[in-house]
């Protein structure tokens, strides 16, 4: 009997010793998920992956990624219900991230991030600013561009127009639209960011083309007031 019990207790510190070995980055803080699936979108790269035998969608910054590649990452922002646009598909649940690092990039004893290895593939997430950025997107077939739009905004005032640009800021349901600045690169007398109110989700980053109705001195009160805006602005493809 003595003999069973010594064998169950070395089996079970063998399995326990086993276990850790498994996983030498449990204890970083940095979990562990291996690649299912590949979504790309604009600015966003979709992986289905398996994090200790459970399926989960997370969504970084565009990078290159391939089944089976295997992931360490840590924090993030989960979204319950997410509506993708782009994809026109609900997600129950989407890990939002703002990196993801290649399992080459950890170091194996340790179990933290080697700060000389990096995923060359990886961009960068976009942070929000109202400065103006050096971009020239050009306008889309029957578009204007934003620099046009303050030039000759009596002119364009409760027109329908198209606007493509990139977005340098989102704030959702304020007053029951999301409000979305857009940059093209082009201003008149300083004035460079539209803001685009609509019930489109875009991120930080997208290059997104929208059609709406433009206002003039729209004044919503609390603060916000605009010499020029592109009302219930729908995403063009």
């Amino acid at each position: 009997m003595k003999i069973v019990k010594t064998i169950l207790i070395l089996a079970t510190v063998l399995f326990g010793l086993h276990g850790t070995a498994q996983d030498p980055h449990a204890d970083s803080g940095l979990r562990k998920v291996v690649v299912q699936k590949v979504i790309q979108v604009t600015s966003y790269t979709y992986l289905h992956v398996l994090e200790e035998g459970i399926e989960k969608w997370i969504a970084v910054p565009t990078m290159e990624a391939q089944p089976h590649e295997v992931y360490y990452y840590k924090g993030g922002a989960e979204m319950h219900n997410f509506y993708s646009t782009e994809l026109d598909k609900t997600f129950e649940t989407v890990l939002f991230l703002g990196g993801i690092t290649n399992a080459n990039a950890v170091d194996p004893v340790n179990g933290i991030v080697d700060p000389n290895a990096t995923n060359e593939n990886m961009k960068p997430a976009k942070q929000p600013t109202l400065d103006r950025l050096a971009l020239n997107i050009e306008a889309i077939e029957g578009g204007v561009r934003i620099g046009t739009l303050f030039e000759k905004a009596s002119q364009y005032a409760g027109q329908r127009v198209k606007v493509v640009g990139e977005v340098t800021k989102f704030t959702a349901n304020i007053m029951g639209k999301n409000w979305i600045h857009v940059q093209d690169g082009t201003a008149f007398n300083g004035a460079y960011d539209l803001m685009v109110t609509s019930q489109e989700t875009v991120s930080v980053g997208d290059v997104v083309a929208f059609e709406g109705v433009i206002a003039i001195d729209k004044n919503f009160g609390a603060g916000y007031y605009y010499k020029v805006i592109l009302e219930d602005g729908e995403r063009v493809n």
